[in-house]
């Protein structure tokens, strides 16, 4: 999967998802790490819509971690996508030519 094809902000997330993962000592990047990096990242539409439906993000954020918690632990491993984050992944880059769009953005990870 090439990175490039992903906006400035959909890489964040993924790299934040990545540091989420390797904070928690977890060797598959997740997607509850990746949902948890897209609410990480500054700025961004996805944020912003969840605040305008009065969706509690705090609590969202809690319930991730949760399960980001529940996740198993391992030292010293490369981290790798699992293969339900690939598959997110996969169907954001769909969605990319499905809207007729030129970059990947936070809102077809979201929708992946």
């Amino acid at each position: 999967m090439n990175l490039n094809n992903f906006t400035i902000k959909a890489q964040e997330a993924i790299q934040k998802a990545s540091e989420i993962a390797s904070g928690n000592q977890q060797q598959a990047i997740e997607t509850a790490h990746i949902l948890k990096g897209l609410l990480s990242v500054d700025e961004n539409v996805i944020s912003y819509l969840l605040k305008k439906l009065n969706v509690n993000i705090n609590r969202i954020s809690e319930v991730l971690d949760a399960q980001i918690q529940s996740f198993p632990k391992v030292s010293g491993s490369e981290i790798y996508l699992s293969s339900g984050a690939n598959s997110a992944l996969q169907k954001a880059v769909s969605y990319l030519k499905e809207f007729k769009d030129e970059f990947v953005s936070v809102e077809h990870v979201l929708l992946g």
